[in-house]
């Protein structure tokens, strides 16, 4: 096996993680709409996830651990994923916030302020904020 072949699994395996992630919060309710499925339909495009591979993460999304980013601005990329997820179907749920709040502390944001974190977080999804935008309110928020 070469060294790019390492590099590949690892890249897809963290992607895979990434994408299990977002249907766990997809399901949370149990359900996923059609405009959820729409989203992780092209969420798996962009990560780069398999027609085989969606299908068993689907049904086995759990088993997926919740592999923290490296990089402050990827924990954000994934934040904003996992938002817009919540946000997919319009129902901010109780249990769908928590888990937010739990896949956030997964990705490596401090405990002390996650619920603050995802209560932006969420704002911002719901005004309907750009990837970037997002970014920089978050970083600006923990200055």
């Amino acid at each position: 096996m070469s060294i790019s072949d390492l590099f590949d699994s690892g890249f897809q395996k963290r992607n895979q993680d990434h994408f299990a992630a977002i249907v766990r919060v997809a399901m949370s309710d149990g359900v996923i709409t059609d405009e959820e499925k729409a989203f992780l339909d092209r969420l798996a495009r962009n990560l780069d996830i398999s027609e085989n591979d969606y299908k068993e993460i689907l049904k086995d999304y759990a088993s997926h651990p919740v592999n923290p980013p490296t990089s402050y601005d990827q924990r954000l990329e994934r934040l904003f994923d996992l938002a817009r997820m919540v946000y997919a179907d319009h129902i901010k749920g109780e249990n769908q916030v928590a888990l937010l709040e739990k896949l956030c502390v997964g990705l490596g944001f401090s405990t002390e302020n996650v619920k603050y974190v995802v209560d932006k977080a969420l704002s911002l999804v719901d005004q309907g904020v750009d990837g970037d935008t997002f970014a920089e309110e978050i970083k600006h928020m923990n200055r």
